[in-house]
This record gives structure tokens, sequence and C-alpha cells, in this order.
């Protein structure tokens, strides 16, 4: 009878190997700095050598330097080396550290992190996380950087003055401009890690030993700046999600115990506290409503562009909008546990976990970076040895080299891709658990269906009632009403309510039992009951060519019908109608639009899946599938060579969602185990989200794959300059920072509405 309850298990392992990790609750700050690296991002959490013991803990520090997959590179290497140290935990966006480890105290830790030039502050275990405020640099380094380099060019092209002038303006803009650099640099080279910062300071440093003071610091100059506008661009991107957070307002209007009403801090109303929310105010907590009726816009959880009706015993979200009439709501989750601080959360711990091209551009760098730094070194020294060549010509192409080769375009291409992508789907009201799912949404090419709550509104009413036995017929609706009381089942709910309505009187079920895609059973009064649908009567054996009959002609007008049983037989028969979704036709007739096929699994019976199905257009339809069934169902698809998806909203769909390779959770919002569990949770239950997906998977893919063929193409064509001997360096720098800046910008297209 159970054809959907909740979503899949937490935690459930996939056959991918993917481990679905609960949710890490962050705040959000900004960055001063650009992103690049010799890595991308790694995943938030890094597991060391060695397990912890059981007296370890977990310490957690505040690394105002930690910002980008650099630190993060050398602080993981730095503490890889300490004995004690088990689990790292990066939160670059709060530059937060934590490390869980069995030292007697954290001063090891400190003094090894101060050793790469950055200061860990040790926070209180337990209190809430600091949002880091902005990093404003002072302008005028910057500016006299740019002064000093453009001096120094006219000095040098004009021959106003001796070069030893040159050398000292130049030797002012690079400092001025680039010490941060510098100091990066030194540390990196320090511990074996050639990143941009490392590779930025050999070019530089080169090009002043051989005279090229003016070009030294145009390059450095120009690298700052670039670096500057690359930070700013990652920024939007990253914080692109962020701004939701906003939209909670600080306090809430509480009423008190002595009857009067308070504004209060949202983080300090506790649970069940009555709150009143006016017209055109912002709702602070997730909360139920106690009094009135209004209209919400939702927007900001669910994606919905038309305001949503809210009366007595509706849900309504934190940050959602108050339009018309004045409300009063109990307060059902805390301020850091409300549904949108999930929603955030969530994207924030997609955004750690690298995708698939990710990975690859990560394992590429890893190899191209070392290449290039020994390529660099024998383009310097074997000309002029072997070939009698110049040693200033080669050395200084080298030098133009190590500039352009700089993987600094390459690593980018994919995190602001993916985090761009995620903060697009957030504000549709998909929550995206993860890059590999955004990325891997295209290849998708049949989709499998639940039926109930999926493609109908999973609210059906009683529509038949025929008693099949006259000894029984004033008793059976309130026996199968307090049977169907003990389930969530939409079809269950239906018939429970039917006998509230019809004033049935209410009974004591004892020995309560589900059974998985059949129905229920239960004792009232020392007497064993059964209330299920056609499946559950056949396995009884309590099924006759006539209720056969009486079943055929109520299923064939696509009805679900449930069977009330004792011992001895069949005692009556309830219809349930359910109806489907105008945005079920829209859905299906986009996904064939992109062409993909669709199924429709669901434990109803065969004629009313296959009613559903032509209602809506669906390609195929199955009924009576328990849920090992729906798992075969996708399994046989993928033996067909076909990539599945999944969509249901009930732990029967659990396997088969598993199986799937995007498991898609109907109606989240509100809903913990939905958010914390589905590969791809679907705000609203509306299912045009899902074309919707796969529409911005294709569009990420294809940005994916323009941002790598140009980091590639472009550092190829500039190589072959350079070995022309026609690059300059400050040549190098336009065409390096230039393609970042060109792939950071493409990724951020996602972001457009």
């Amino acid at each position: 009878m159970s054809d959907s309850l909740h979503s899949h298990k937490p935690g459930a392992e996939h056959e991918h190997g993917h481990k679905l990790k609960p949710v890490q609750k962050h705040d959000h700050g900004s960055h001063g700095d650009a992103c690049c690296s010799s890595e991308a991002a790694a995943p938030a959490l890094v597991k060391l050598s060695g397990s912890p013991t059981p007296g370890a803990r977990l310490s957690s520090f505040r690394i105002e330097a930690m910002d980008c997959p650099t630190e993060q590179t050398l602080i993981q290497n730095k503490l890889s080396k300490l004995t004690g140290v088990h689990q790292l935990e990066f939160n670059l966006i709060n530059r937060v550290l934590g490390v869980t480890h069995d030292l007697p105290g954290v001063e090891p830790i400190v003094e090894a992190i101060k050793s790469l030039g950055m200061q860990a502050e040790p926070l209180d275990q337990g209190a809430e996380t600091p949002t880091p405020a902005p990093r404003k640099k002072p302008w005028w380094p910057l500016a006299l950087s740019g002064v000093g380099a453009l001096l120094a060019e006219v000095i040098h092209f004009t021959g106003f003055a001796p070069n030893w002038v040159v050398a000292v303006v130049a030797l002012v803009s690079i400092l001025s401009g680039g010490l941060g650099t510098y100091k990066k640099g030194w540390i990196a080279l320090k511990n074996r890690n050639l990143n941009i910062n490392a590779l930025m300071s050999i070019a530089v440093t080169g090009a002043v030993l051989i005279g090229q003071w003016p070009e030294a610091a145009m390059v450095m100059f120009l690298f700052t700046v670039a670096e500057l506008i690359e930070a700013k661009s990652l920024d939007r991107a990253r914080n692109a999600i962020s701004g939701l957070m906003q939209m909670t307002p600080d306090t809430a209007t509480v009423l008190q115990a002595d009857g009067s009403w308070l504004a209060q801090d949202v983080k300090n109303i506790g649970l069940g506290a009555r709150v009143r929310v006016r017209p055109g105010e912002r709702i602070g907590l997730d909360g139920e409503v106690l009094s009135g009726r209004s209209t919400i816009d939702q927007a900001p959880i669910t994606g919905e562009s038309l305001p949503v009706e809210k009366t007595v015993g509706d849900k309504v979200f934190a940050g959602t909008i108050n339009q018309a009439g004045s409300l009063e709501y109990g307060v059902i989750a805390a301020a850091d546990n409300s549904t949108l601080a999930r929603i955030i959360h969530a994207v924030e711990q997609a955004q750690g976990a690298r995708a698939p091209t990710q990975r690859f551009v990560d394992s590429f760098s890893k190899i191209y970076t070392p290449a290039v730094f020994v390529l660099a070194l024998a383009v310097a020294v074997i000309p002029p040895l072997l070939m009698g060549e110049l040693w200033f010509d080669w050395i200084y192409r080298a030098l133009v080299l190590l500039v352009v080769a700089c993987p600094c375009a390459l690593v980018i291409s994919t995190p602001v891709t993916i985090v761009s992508g995620l903060a697009a789907a957030a504000r549709k009201g998909i929550l995206v658990k993860g890059g590999v799912y955004l990325e891997g949404g295209y290849k998708l090419d049949y989709l499998a269906l639940d039926k109930t709550g999926t493609i109908t509104h999973g609210k059906p009413v009683q529509t038949d009632y025929l008693s099949l036995d006259p000894t029984a017929d004033d008793s059976a609706p309130a026996i199968a009403a307090a049977l169907a009381g003990r389930s969530d089942h939409p079809v269950s709910l239906a018939i429970a309510k039917a006998a509230v309505d019809n004033q049935a009187a209410t009974l004591v079920v004892d020995n309560f039992e589900a059974l998985g895609g059949r129905g229920v059973r239960g004792e009232i009064n020392g007497q064993l009951y059964h209330l299920g649908n056609h499946r559950l009567v056949e396995d009884l054996g309590l099924c006759s060519p006539s209720l056969e009959e009486k079943l055929f002609a109520l299923e064939k007008q696509g009805k679900s019908v449930v069977l009330l049983l004792d011992s001895s037989g069949p005692l009556a028969l309830f219809a349930v109608a359910d109806t489907v979704k105008e945005s079920s036709r829209e859905a299906i007739r986009q996904l064939h639009d992109l062409g993909i096929k669709t199924l429709m699994l669901t434990g109803d019976n065969v004629h009313t899946a296959q009613a559903i199905a032509a209602q809506v257009g669906i390609d195929e339809a199955r009924g009576d599938l328990l849920p090992g069934d729906k798992l075969q169902a996708v399994e046989a698809l993928y033996t067909q060579g076909h990539r599945v998806g999944m969509v249901g909203d009930g732990i029967n769909d659990a396997p088969a969602l598993a199986r799937s390779e995007i498991g898609f959770a109907m109606a989240a919002a509100g809903t913990d185990t939905a958010i914390e569990t589905a590969d791809v949770a679907l705000m609203d239950d509306d299912l045009r989200k899902i074309p919707a997906f796969i529409r911005l998977s294709r569009q990420t893919s294809s940005i994916l794959k323009q941002n790598i063929a140009l980091a590639l193409v472009i550092k190829a064509i500039f190589l072959g300059v350079t070995f022309a001997g026609v690059a300059t360096m400050w040549m190098a720098v336009f065409a390096d920072m230039g393609v970042s800046l060109l792939v950071v910008f493409n990724g951020l297209r996602l972001l457009r509405k």
C-alpha cells in the first residue's frame, strides 16, 4: 500500500562509491586574494595517516591568511608531518581550520602554522563561528606600484636618466605591489610547493637578475592587478548563495509569559515559542501557523514565482515574506537549523567536493606544473650550453615560459563554473548535493518516476465504498480508518479522513505492522485485520473472480483500490483517486524535448499506473511494484546501457534512488532527511525543476569543456610564440591572467537569471 513516505536513507552509499555526508554548518565571509594554486579546492575533510585515539578531540582555529587552496595545500602538507594529528577540516569561506588530534595542547599546531607565515587563533569549543569581516587593503601600495612600473618603462624608453635610476624606480614598484607575492612564493618554495606565487616570484627575480628592471616591475604590477580582479570575480561565484542568509531578519516578535509581545534576537528564540509576523515582514524562523491566514512569498526557499496561501497547520520558512494578513506561528526549528540555513550549508558542503572534471584537472596540474618548471630550466640551459646560443636570450625565454605556463586558468576553470552552477540551481529551488551530480546530469537519458506525490498531488480522496460482508457493514469504515490512521501514506490518509468526515468511531489498534508495498495489519479488539492493495489480497489467498471483477472495474478508472480483510475474507472495498499536477504534464513534455525517456514505477495497480501515465504522456508505466521491484527496474535499464535518474519522495523508493545515477527527492522544503540525503532535492513539488536541472547541467558541462579548451589552446599557442622569441614577459602576464579572467567570466554566466 505504501508507495512513498520519506526520502532515501541518510548516509546511503551509492553504487558509484559516493557516500552522502552530513551537512556542515558554516557562515559566510569574503576573500581578499585570488584562489590560484597548483591544486584546485580539495574536499573540506582531509584524513591523514593514523587512526584517532579514544581521547582525540577537535580543535578549531581562525586563520586570516587561509582563504584559498594555495594556503590549504601548505597547511595540509605541514600538519601531515605532525605526529598526533589525524584529520583536517578546511572551511575556506570562514577561514577556519578544524583539527582532530590527540596532542596534549594546541601549541604545536599553532607553531606549525606560524612557520608558514600565518597566524592561527584557537576558537573556543562550541562557540559560534565568527563571520570574517572583509579584509580591506590600502589602495596606495598598488597605485605606487603602477606609477613606478609605468615610470620605469618611460625612463628606460627615453633614456632620460641612467640605468640605476630605472632600477631604483622599478624596485620601488616591485616591493610596493609584489611584496605579498614574494612572501607567499618563498613560503611555498620552502615547502616544495610550486604554486602561482612561487612561479611568479622566480620569473620576476630572474628578470631582475638579467637586468630587465622595467619589465620585471610591469609584470609584478599586472599580476597583482589581475589577481585583485580575479579575487573579486571568484567572490561573486563563491558568495552567490550567501545573500540568502541576509534574508533572515535579526529579530522576531515573540509572545511573553505575561501576554505581552517583545522583539527578540532570532538566535535566542527557543522551539515552541509563539511568534507574530505582520504583513510585509520577513519570517524569522521555521514554524507552523497557529492562527491567521496570509500569502507567503517562498521564492528564496522553493524558487516558486507565485505566493503560496498559508493557514492554520501550514509550515512557514525563515527568510520568506509575509505579504497579506497577520500570522502567528509556533517555532519548529532553531535559527541555525532552519530550512534556509540547511540549504546554504548544503551548498557550501557541495562546493567543497570536487566534480570529476575538477579531479582530472587537479591530477593534470600536479604533473603539469613541475613539468613546466623542468622545461623552463632546460630552455634556459640547454641552447646556450649545447648550441652556443646567447644566455640572455634563452634565460629570458625561460622566464616568459614560466609566466605563461602557470596553471592558474586551468585550475580555476572548473571550481568557479561548478560553484556558479550550484548557486544558480539553489536560486531555482533546486538543491544539488555536489558537483558530481551537477556535472553528471547531462548524461541522463532515462528518468524513472514514482507516482504518488511526484506525478500526482499525493492528496487523494476516497471516491467509492463498497461493503463485501453485510455483517461488517457498520464497523468496516471505523476499522479501516483505525488502521489507515497509523500510516502516513496519502491513500491511507484519504480513507482516514473520509471516516472522520462521516464521524466514524475511533478504535484502538494493537500490534500494528506495515507491509512494504502491500498495506498494513493490526489487531482491533483481539481480531487481526489487514488493510491493503490487490497484491496483498492475492498474497493472503483471499481473492475470487467476483472480487477481481469489482477491482478491475475501479482500477480501469485510474483509482487505487484498498480492501479491508479479516481471516475469513474481504470485508469492504475502498476506492481512492488522486489528481495529476498540471506541472507534471509540462515536465514530461520538456523531458521528452530534451530526449529523455520516462518510466513510472508505482506500488499502485497496473491499471491505475497506466491511466495516470496516459494522462501525463509518460512512455511506460509499471504497477504493483515492491521496493525491490523498483530497484530491479532501474537495474534493467542500466544493463541496457542507459544512464538513469530516479524521482521519488518515499522510503520505499530508497533502493531505486540509491542505485540511480542521480536521485531526486520531491518537496524537500522543511524535510531534514531529504535535504541531507538526496543527490538533488527539489524544494517544492514542481516536477518541472528536473528538466530545468538537466538544462543547467548541460550548460555547466558545456562551459567546463569550453574553459579547459580555452586554457589549453591559448597556452599552447603562446608557448609556440615564446619559443619563437617573439613574446615578452608582460605579454605573458596578459596571456596567462587574461585566460584566467576569461574562464572566470565564462563560468559566471551560469549566474545569469
